[in-house]
């Protein structure tokens, strides 16, 4: 059985409200990635993928503002995560996956892929 304190690979995505501003929508994901690391974990990669339109209606917008996140924490931090973001007015979606061995591969592979392209151009 693992311990409370076994750190745990993860990946939150958010999709926050359209109508933040610039300077709020940063504020937000760094109100995130602080509360990640105020608790214990560390933030593996962040990325902040701006205004998208939205597959459906939520709440009868039909864009919103989205964030990924990867990141290393205690099992327990994410229920209080979850608390977090439930009470945040700003988010209008968030899941937040366990990453296995699998999808960690595939991330740094992903990762690695996009410097190779971004170092070459």
């Amino acid at each position: 059985m693992a311990t409370q304190s076994t750190q745990q690979s993860y990946e939150l995505m958010v999709i926050f409200t359209p109508v933040l501003s610039d300077e709020d929508y940063k504020n937000e994901q760094k109100k995130y990635a602080d509360f990640v690391k105020d608790h214990g974990g560390s933030i593996v990669l962040q990325d902040a993928w701006g205004l998208r339109s939205l597959a459906y209606p939520i709440q009868k917008k039909t864009t919103g503002m989205y964030f990924v996140m990867e990141y290393t924490a205690p099992t327990d931090v994410n229920a209080k995560l979850e608390i977090q973001m439930n009470r945040d007015e700003f988010i209008i979606r968030h899941m937040v996956t366990r990453l296995d061995k699998f999808a960690l591969a595939y991330n740094v592979r992903k990762r690695t892929k996009n410097q190779t392209a971004a170092s070459a151009s």
